[in-house]
C-alpha cells in the first residue's frame, strides 16, 4: 500500500521500555520459561543485538561471532491498552512474536513487515525471540551449481536476510540479529474507515503531471463509501465509486513543476492529500517525471533519460547509516545523503548485499534529488528459483518495496540483484544458468504491476556475451583499479554504464585517524584490518592503490611507506582523488559512450582505509573531494589526444544556457606562463562542446609533449571556465605532460582565514602551482580540498565547523609537491 504518512484520528507510537537477554540456541521454548532476574539488559528499539553490546562496551569480534550461535529474546509490556494493531517494521531475521505467553505470529523475513491486529490491556506482555541463525545457516540444503566465495556460508542463500556480517575480508562480522526497524502501536478512531490498500500512480507527459489514486476499504465499510477527494499543488478532484469499498480518480496538473535530479533541475515535489468523508489523509510529497531507458544506436547501452534530458548518473554505493544498528530514519540517513549531494552526485545505489532502507531515505532522495538505483537483496548465490516458497517470498518482497516507494520519483531502477549473474558465469556455469524465473518473470511483472514508471534490469552487471563485460548493458568496472589497467583502458573499455567502479583503499583524513584506531601505520596489522579484500586473492586494496600512486608519481610505494609514512599517506590520499577524476573525465566527455557509473563505495563499514568515500566517522576522504570537481553540473575537463594535443570538453547539465569564459594557460616550472589562450563560450542548456587546445591557442605548441622536437616546454597546462572574464571560477581543470612527479618545491603557500558570513573561509594563494592542496584543521572542515592551485589566484575555501566549533580556524594546508607549509592561527585574524 502507498505511503501514509499520517490519518487525522489516528495515533502512531513506539512501543518502548524493552529489555533483552540472549539464551543458548532453542534453550527457552516460550516466555514462561525466561527468568525474571537481573540477567536482562536495557535494549534500544529500533536496534540490533550488537548495537545493544556496542552501548555495554561489549561489542567486540568474539561477542560479535557469537550472536549468530544464540537465541535473543526482546520484551515489554504496554502502558496502555492497545486496541488496534501492532506494527513490526523490520525482524532480523526467524523472529517468533509472543502476546501474554502465546505465539502470535513468526517471521521468516528480516525484509517483509508484519503487522497484527490486537485488543490488549494494560501490562499485556509483548516478547519477541530471535532463534539462533549460525545453526540453521549451517543445516540448509548445500548442494547448489555454485558457491561465491565473498558471502558465507553458502546455506545463506535459503534465507530472506543481509548478507552483511558474512561477507569477511571487507564486513564487520557479526549477523544482524533483532528488531532494527521500528516496532509501533496503530490506533485509529472508531469512525474511521479502514483502508485496505492505495495505488498510486504518477506520470509526467513534458507539459502536465497527473495523479492517479485507487482506494480499497474494508469489509468493515459495509459497502459503503464515503465521498473522497484528492488534493494536490491546490487543485482537486474527486474520487468515484468503481465497485463496493472502491474509490478511484485522476488529477490532471498542467503546468506542474517536474522532478528532476539535483544536478538538472529543481527536484520539485508536491504535497497530496486524500480525503476521505471527514478525515484528512496525508499520502506524503510525491514529484512528476518521466523516464525512459536509451539503449543507444546499437541497442546494446543503457542510460536513462529523464523528462527527455538524457542524465549522466553519477555517485556511489551505499553501505549502511550504521552497519552495528542497520540504523534508518532521517537523522541516521541525513548526512551522508547530504554528502552525496554535496558531492554532486545523482545517483545513490543500495546494492543486493545490503538491506532495504526505510520510507525517509527515499523522503530524503526525493527532497535532495538524487536518484535511486535499488536492487533486491539478491547476491551471489545460486538461489532456489524453483522452490515456489522461496519464489513467493521475493514477490512479496518486491511488492512491499514498490508499494510503499509508489509516490517517490526518486527510485527510478529495480535491479533483480547483485553479481548473481556474475558470479555463475565466472565459476564456469553455461548461460542458461544465470538467470531464472525470480529474475525472468517473477520481478518484472511486479515492476508492470505496481511501478511501471521504473527502469528495470535483471542483475548488475548483466547484458553482454558475459554478464561483465564493459561495452554492453550494465558492467562493473573494475580495469582501472582491481585490474591494474593503465588510465587509458577507461575509454578502451567502451563503457556503457558502471553500476560499480573505481575501489580503492581510501586513506581518511588526518582528522579520522587522530584516535589511532586504526594506527596511522601501515604495516601494522590492525591497520590492514581496515584494508578490503578479497579473501581468495594474494593482494589487498590497498596494494591496488600502491599501483596507481607509483604510477602517478613515479616513486616506489612500498619504500616510501618505510621512509616517509607521512608523505606516502598524502600521496595514497592524492592518488584516489586523481585517478577517480581522470576516469569521470574520460567518461563524461562529449562522444562518451558511457551514460553513468558508480563508485564502490559511498561510506565506510568500520574504521580505516576502507572503500567508502567517506569515513566511517562521516569525514569525506580525498576521494570525495575528487569526485566533487569530477560531477560537477558546469563542467570542464581535458583529454590528452596524443598528437592531437589537447581536447578541453565542455558540459552545462543545468536548464538554461551558459555563456562563460574560458582560460588556457602552460606553465613551466610550475610558475611561468609560456602560453596562454582565451576564448568566450556558448553552452546551451543540457549542451556539451569539445575544443581543441590547438584551436584555442591559435598556433602549434606542443601542448601534449607528443612531438617531441625538443625539451618540454612546460609541466602544467591549466584551464578555467569563468562565469564571464575575470568573474568567479565555475570549474577548472589540469595536465601534467611529463606526469605528476614526486619533486618538491617551495611553492610561497599562503592562507588568511577571512570571516564568511557567520562563519569562516580561507583564502589560498601560491607563486608557483601547487598539487593536491588540501588544508588540515582539526576545528574546521574545508569544503573543498585536495585540488591543484595555480599561481596568480587566490582561491577561497569556505570552511564549516566541526562538532559546533566557535574557535576560529587553527591549522595549515600543505601540497604534495610543496616543502613549505602554511600555517594559520587565531592570532592571524585578531581573535
Amino acid at each position: 500500500m502507498a505511503r501514509i504518512v499520517a490519518r487525522t484520528g489516528e495515533s502512531v507510537e513506539a512501543v518502548q521500555n524493552w529489555s533483552w537477554l540472549a539464551t543458548a540456541a532453542d534453550a527457552v521454548l516460550a516466555p514462561a520459561e525466561l527468568p525474571h532476574d537481573g540477567a536482562w539488559q536495557e535494549a534500544a528499539v529500533p536496534g540490533t543485538v550488537a548495537g545493544t553490546l556496542r552501548v555495554l562496551g561489549c561489542l567486540a569480534d568474539d561477542t560479535a561471532e557469537a550472536i549468530g550461535q544464540q537465541d535473543h529474546w526482546y520484551r515489554t509490556r504496554l502502558d496502555q491498552p492497545l486496541s488496534g494493531a501492532l506494527r513490526f517494521e523490520g525482524l532480523a531475521s526467524w523472529t517468533e512474536i509472543w502476546i501474554d505467553g502465546t505465539l502470535a505470529a513468526e517471521s521468516r523475513s528480516m525484509f517483509q513487515p508484519l503487522a497484527l491486529a490486537v485488543d490488549l490491556p494494560a501490562r499485556a506482555e509483548i516478547a519477541l525471540c530471535f532463534r539462533a541463525l549460525a545453526p540453521r545457516l549451517a543445516s540448509a540444503p548445500r548442494r547448489s551449481r555454485w558457491r561465491p566465495a565473498m558471502i558465507q556460508p553458502n546455506g545463506l542463500r535459503w534465507f530472506r536476510t543481509t548478507a552483511l556480517g558474512s561477507m569477511p575480508g571487507w564486513c564487520p562480522a557479526g549477523l544482524p540479529t533483532g528488531p532494527f526497524r521500528p516496532v509501533q502501536r496503530v490506533e485509529t478512531g472508531t469512525a474511521a474507515p479502514v483502508i485496505a490498500s492505495i495505488d498510486l500512480r504518477t506520470s509526467y507527459d513534458g507539459a502536465a503531471g497527473t495523479v492517479s489514486l485507487k482506494v480499497s476499504l474494508s469489509d468493515d465499510a459495509g459497502g459503503i463509501s464515503p465521498p473522497a477527494q484528492i488534493r494536490c499543488a491546490g487543485r482537486e478532484a474527486a474520487l468515484d465509486m468503481t465497485g463496493p469499498g472502491a474509490l478511484s480518480g485522476t488529477l490532471s496538473l498542467p503546468g506542474i513543476a517536474p522532478w528532476f535530479p539535483h544536478t538538472h533541475g529543481e527536484p520539485a515535489l508536491h504535497g497530496l492529500t486524500l480525503v476521505l468523508g471527514d478525515e484528512t489523509i496525508d499520502l506524503g510529497r510525491i514529484g512528476f517525471r518521466s523516464i525512459a531507458v536509451d539503449r543507444g544506436a546499437d541497442g546494446e547501452g543503457f542510460g536513462l533519460v529523464v523528462n527527455g534530458v538524457p542524465i549522466f548518473c553519477r555517485g556511489a554505493c551505499w553501505s549502511s547509516a550504521d552497519v552495528v544498528t542497520l540504523g534508518g530514519g532521517r537523522a541516521a540517513y541525513e548526512p551522508w545523503l547530504r554528502l552525496a549531494r554535496d558531492a554532486n552526485m545523482n545517483m545513490i545505489r543500495v546494492a543486493g548485499v545490503m538491506t532495504y532502507e526505510d520510507d525517509a531515505f527515499f523522503a530524503l532522495c526525493d527532497e535532495l534529488g538524487i536518484m535511486v538505483w535499488q536492487e533486491m537483496m539478491l547476491a551471489n548465490f545460486d538461489y532456489p528459483q524453483g522452490d515456489a516458497g522461496f519464489c513467493d517470498a521475493i514477490r512479496a518482497e518486491a511488492e512491499a518495496l514498490l508499494d510503499r516507494t509508489q509516490g517517490s520519483p526518486s527510485l527510478v531502477v529495480l535491479c533483480g540483484g547483485s553479481e548473481v549473474f556474475q558470479q555463475a558465469a565466472m565459476l564456469g556455469a553455461p548461460p542458461q544458468a544465470w538467470s531464472g524465473p525470480v529474475f525472468d518473470d517473477i520481478l518484472p511483472e511486479v515492476v508492470t504491476r505496481l511501478r511501471p514508471d521504473i527502469a528495470y534490469v535483471p542483475n548488475s552487471p548483466s547484458g553482454g556475451p558475459l554478464p561483465f563485460v564493459a561495452d554492453k548493458g550494465v558492467t562493473h568496472y573494475y580495469g582501472v583499479g582491481a585490474y591494474l589497467r593503465g588510465l587509458d583502458d577507461a575509454r578502451r573499455a567502451h563503457v556503457r554504464f558502471a553500476a560499480e567502479s573505481l575501489a580503492f583503499a581510501n586513506v581518511p583524513e588526518e582528522i579520522s585517524l587522530a584516535s589511532g584506531h586504526p594506527p596511522a601505520l601501515t604495516h601494522h596489522p590492525d591497520w590492514k584490518r581496515g584494508v578490503p579484500r578479497d579473501l581468495g586473492a594474494s593482494w589487498d586494496f590497498e596494494d591496488v592503490r600502491d599501483h596507481y600512486l607509483g604510477l602517478l608519481y613515479g616513486v616506489d610505494p612500498v619504500l616510501l611507506r618505510r621512509e616517509d609514512c607521512e608523505r606516502y599517506l598524502a600521496l595514497s590520499r592524492a592518488t584516489s582523488a586523481e585517478v577517480m577524476e581522470a576516469t569521470f573525465a574520460e567518461w563524461r566527455r562529449p562522444g562518451s559512450p558511457t551514460r553513468g557509473a558508480l563508485v564502490w563505495l559511498l561510506q565506510d563499514l568500520a574504521p580505516g582505509a576502507g572503500w567508502g568515500v567517506i569515513a566511517s566517522d562521516g569525514e569525506p576522504k580525498a576521494a570525495w573531494h575528487g569526485l566533487a570537481r569530477a560531477f560537477r553540473s558546469v563542467q570542464v575537463t581535458m583529454t590528452d589526444e596524443g598528437v592531437n594535443g589537447l581536447m578541453i570538453h565542455l558540459i552545462n547539465e543545468r536548464p538554461a544556457p551558459l555563456t562563460a569564459h574560458l582560460e588556457l594557460t602552460c606553465w613551466r616550472d610550475g610558475a611561468v606562463a609560456v602560453a596562454n589562450a582565451s576564448r568566450t563560450i556558448a553552452l546551451a542548456a543540457y549542451g556539451s562542446m569539445s575544443v581543441s587546445a590547438f584551436d584555442l591557442l591559435g598556433r602549434f605548441f606542443d601542448i601534449s609533449y607528443a612531438y617531441r622536437f625538443g625539451p618540454p616546454g612546460h609541466d602544467a597546462t591549466s584551464v578555467v571556465l569563468r562565469a564571464a572574464q575575470a568573474g568567479p571560477v565555475l570549474a577548472e581543470a589540469f595536465h601534467f605532460p611529463l606526469g605528476r612527479g614526486h619533486a618538491r618545491h617551495d611553492l610561497g603557500l599562503r592562507a588568511e582565514p577571512v570571516r564568511d558570513g557567520d562563519g569562516w573561509a580561507l583564502d589560498l594563494s601560491c607563486r608557483r602551482l601547487a598539487q593536491s592542496v588540501h588544508i588540515v584543521d582539526d576545528g574546521w572542515r574545508p569544503m573543498q580540498n585536495w585540488f591543484h592551485l595555480a599561481p596568480g589566484d587566490t582561491r577561497r575555501i569556505p570552511l564549516r565547523p566541526r562538532g559546533g566549533s566557535l574557535a576560529a580556524p587553527r591549522g595549515e594546508v600543505r601540497a604534495v609537491n610543496a616543502v613549505d607549509r602554511a600555517l594559520y592561527a587565531p592570532a592571524d585574524v585578531g581573535a
